[in-house]
């Protein structure tokens, strides 16, 4: 029996995990370097202007080179696939090209969104925002303007945002209109339900168990 199969999944599922590795550490950079200074968009025109202005994000440059090192291998595997099978040839060989414009583009709008909802949180607060908590609504918020996020767990949907960018890498689709979406969403969104979720969420969790096993 021909252990290719076997040998192929392995390599698919480690290219996998090191794509989701590379966009989890590309979003705690860009979190943790937004945090660190006092700078914030305090409304969704002024979010939707600084994405127009295309700025440049070299502070991240590096962490965007990683996730389409990463990235590009994995697009050429997905092609394999059936639900692949009609993508153009011609834009999987220019993926890497793609991918790091729209990659770029969409650590802009991330960043962008991120530093709305910082500010919003810290003016409800009056404390710094916490990272978890706006590393959460801005993906949320930027895969499904439309929807509420459910911030009563703080992970993260990485396979969706690197599904994204993969997708639109190769298609070369434009993702400014939705990150304008998620500007107006996260303008919009009910900051103090979203601190009295997570009140409760961690009032939960940190309540002592009750389970006969674990209290005798």
């Amino acid at each position: 029996m021909s252990v290719e199969p076997y040998r192929q999944a392995v390599q698919d599922e480690v290219m996998t995990t090191a794509l989701l590795r590379a966009a989890a550490d590309l979003l705690d950079d860009l979190v943790d370097r937004l945090l660190g200074t006092d700078e914030r968009v305090v409304t969704a025109a002024q979010g939707k202007a600084l994405i127009a202005s295309d700025d440049g994000m070299e502070e991240v440059a590096d962490r965007v080179q990683r996730f389409v090192a990463v990235a590009t291998p994995t697009v050429r595997v997905l092609a394999r696939g059936a639900r692949f099978t009609r993508v153009p040839w011609v834009l999987v060989a220019s993926t890497a090209v793609s991918l790091t414009t729209t990659v770029r583009a969409g650590v802009r709008e991330v960043r962008v969104i991120g530093s709305l909802l910082a500010y919003r949180l810290e003016q409800a607060t009056g404390a710094p925002a916490d990272p978890a908590l706006v590393k959460k609504l801005a993906l949320e918020l930027y895969l499904a303007p439309k929807r509420t996020p459910d911030v009563a767990r703080l992970d993260l949907p990485f396979s969706v945002l690197a599904r994204k960018w993969l997708l639109r890498g190769i298609f070369g689709r434009d993702t400014r209109k939705w990150a304008d979406r998620a500007l107006d969403a996260a303008e919009r969104l009910d900051v103090e339900r979203v601190l009295e979720t997570r009140r409760a969420a961690s009032a939960a969790h940190s309540r002592p168990s009750t389970d006969p096993e674990t209290t005798s």
